[in-house]
């Protein structure tokens, strides 16, 4: 089953308030957060278990951000996690294929539900250059992996490649991660736009994210999902004609052809291949109401 990620919003786990007003945002999914938007003597662990157990949250995919697995609150974040049975559980600082491996045992060795996936997150120097080798341990089903999420101010902070507008620096390693998620057929989301108040800065990342092939963005403010949202549905006018692309090869004198002509043009088989990945995607964000 398809499922538009297009939007994906950052929640302080230690807010009660941000977390009940969260079931009614318009995002594709919620990060309940014990990482960055979380002092480490504020760790809300029983209210993220409380919030995902009252459910409410309808459509929304829900992840649990962890600490990472190196700081004293990796063992209680985890063991919540994994009890609170989100749909997927979020690790930063993931730089190895081994550390992707042991997180998955440890999550069978404390019974959590083989529904929950893992996403990681793509923080450092190391994570980057090896992000082929992380991505394949999607390919061990213990492993759990189901995506990867892009950071790039940690990857800023370490590499001291400076965050400037339109990414140029970023634009390598990115391609690099979108590439590895690809070959591997996991997903892979774009971090953060931290400047809250530009709104033309925030749409062209978006647009450039869609471009460089992310599944979608992560948020860390609500006003920034509408947009969000509208720049990674595909238009009106892309579906239909991804939906005459599929309707021109499946009439049966076109049942064998590798290439059509369609409206003056040459249409290949991959071209239906990626109208089917557009009619996917719309008709899920069409029948889920967004």
């Amino acid at each position: 089953m398809t499922r538009p990620r297009r939007s994906l919003l950052f929640m302080p786990g230690s807010n009660a308030r941000a977390l009940e007003k969260a079931r009614s945002l318009p995002a594709d999914g919620l990060i309940l957060d014990l990482e960055d938007s979380v002092a480490p003597d504020a760790k809300a662990r029983e209210q993220i278990a409380a919030a995902i157990a009252a459910k409410g949250f309808g459509r929304r995919e829900i992840l649990i951000r962890t600490n990472s697995p190196d700081t004293p609150w990796w063992n209680d974040d985890i063991a919540m996690a994994a009890h609170a049975s989100p749909d997927a559980i979020l690790i930063p600082k993931i730089s190895s294929a081994d550390e992707l491996n042991t997180i998955g045992e440890r999550l069978a060795g404390i019974g959590a539900d083989p529904s929950v996936k893992v996403w990681a997150m793509i923080e450092t120097a190391r994570a980057v250059l090896d992000a082929g080798e992380l991505a394949a341990a999607s390919r061990n089903p213990a492993a759990r992996l189901a995506g990867f999420v892009f950071g790039p101010n940690d990857i800023s902070r370490e590499t001291r490649i400076r965050m400037l507008p339109g990414r140029a620096a970023m634009i390598p390693m990115i391609t690099h991660c979108v590439l590895a998620a690809r070959a591997h057929g996991i997903e892979i989301l774009d971090g953060p736009y931290s400047d809250i108040g530009n709104v033309d800065g925030f749409a062209a990342e978006c647009a450039q994210a869609r471009d460089l092939g992310f599944d979608g963005k992560t948020l860390i403010h609500p006003s920034h999902i509408d947009a969000c949202n509208a720049i990674f549905t595909p238009p009106a006018e892309e579906v239909a004609e991804a939906r005459k692309i599929v309707a021109a090869f499946q009439r049966p004198e076109n049942a064998s052809r590798g290439a059509i002509q369609l409206d003056g043009r040459m249409v290949e088989r991959l071209h239906a291949e990626i109208a089917r990945r557009t009619i996917a995607i719309a008709d899920a964000i069409a029948a889920a109401g967004s």
